[in-house]
This record gives C-alpha cells, sequence and structure tokens, in this order.
C-alpha cells in the first residue's frame, strides 16, 4: 500500500466515526459555516489549528503560511481575511506563531534559501525594527524566540492597518485581535499581545471614508 492511501483509509474511518457519534454531524456542516475564530498560523505541520484549540469542525476558519505572516500584497490571504470578517463575521482574529519557528529563523541568517527570500524578506524588516532588543540577547534560542514573540505583535499590527479591519471596526465594533505563540516543547499557547476591536493605531493607517 502507498503511503498515502493511508490517509484515505483514516479518513473513512473518522467520517464513519463521526456519523456513529452524531448521525446528524454532516448534514449540519454542508448548510451551515458560523465560525467565531480566523487563525492565521504557521504551515509548519506541527501546529494544527483545530487540534491544539481542541475545536471541531466549523468552528475556526483558517488559512496559514509560512511563519504567519499578514503582508498587505498578499490577495490570499487578504481574501481569507475580507471573507471571514464581511462575510462570515468572526469575532476574534489570531494570529498564531509558535516557538522554534523555522521561517523565522531562516529570516536571521544571511543563507540564500531562493524563492522564499522574498518571504522572509518581510521578517527581515521586523528584525530589523527591533534589532537591537533581540542582538542584545545572548542565549541563540531565546533570541529566535523573541523575534517570533515579535513577529507576531507586528503581524497583529499589520492586520489593523488593513482597511478590511478598519472598516469592520467603525460598522461593528468587531473583531478583536490577538497574537499568540504555541510551544511545540509542552504543547501550551501563550498570549503575547492583542488589540480589542477600535484599539487607536497612527491616524495614516485610518480611512475617513470607510
Amino acid at each position: 500500500m502507498e503511503i498515502y492511501e493511508k490517509l484515505l483509509i483514516e479518513n473513512k474511518a473518522w467520517a464513519k466515526e463521526q456519523v456513529e457519534d452524531d448521525p446528524q454531524f454532516f448534514s449540519r456542516l454542508a448548510h451551515l459555516q458560523a465560525p467565531e475564530f480566523l487563525w492565521i498560523g504557521c504551515s509548519d505541520s506541527r501546529v494544527p489549528a483545530d487540534k491544539i484549540t481542541g475545536t471541531q469542525p466549523g468552528e475556526i476558519f483558517v488559512h496559514r503560511n509560512i511563519a504567519n505572516m499578514v503582508v498587505h500584497t498578499d490577495l490570499n490571504m487578504l481574501s481569507v481575511l475580507q471573507y471571514a470578517v464581511e462575510v462570515l463575521k468572526v469575532r476574534h482574529v489570531i494570529v498564531c506563531g509558535h516557538y522554534g519557528c523555522g521561517g523565522v529563523k531562516a529570516a536571521m541568517t544571511q543563507h540564500s534559501l531562493g524563492l522564499i527570500d522574498k518571504w522572509l524578506l518581510n521578517i527581515k524588516d521586523v528584525y530589523r525594527i527591533h534589532k537591537n532588543e533581540v542582538d542584545s540577547i545572548g542565549n541563540e534560542e531565546k533570541k529566535v524566540d523573541r523575534l517570533i514573540e515579535l513577529n507576531v505583535k507586528e503581524q497583529v499590527m499589520n492586520l489593523a492597518k488593513t482597511s478590511i479591519i478598519q472598516g469592520a471596526w467603525k460598522k461593528n465594533q468587531q473583531p478583536h485581535l490577538h497574537g499568540w505563540v504555541y510551544g511545540l516543547s509542552d504543547g501550551i499557547i501563550h498570549p503575547i499581545f492583542e488589540l480589542p476591536a477600535g484599539s487607536p493605531i497612527d491616524s495614516l493607517y485610518t480611512y475617513d471614508n470607510l
């Protein structure tokens, strides 16, 4: 048996188990999607949003990319954000990084990795802004972990700067924005930053006509 076929077998077993526990499970999901959360997380396979939060299908809307970035030219991320905020009316948007993130580690080096260099440049910008603080840390692992935390904070700020969030804050006073970091070594999520809906930001990023 090819290794990928195991996924199909496990899928059938999972679907059977869901129906046995709740006969209406799939018919209910097929007609309703009303998550309260949008999760912007890292693509790392060790950080599955539903598993580490104990959420069920339909409860959390997910977007993932390398190092959980909110990049203003990323139409994929912006499309997900707009749909989550304007159509699904999520109440919370969570940016969740994780300690030991390979993307952040790579961005702290001068080693070229090819195409991904273009993406990591966004993290390098975060490093540049906070370089004095990060470089003052003597321990290399703690240095990376601190940049991971600072990167999450900057991505939350990037969310707040979007016209999507600014418009929603003016109209609905939601969603609230959260920055979390997940610990691979203990499975615990650490809240490190948040912006309640309507939080003031620099007027350069606000829009009078929204």
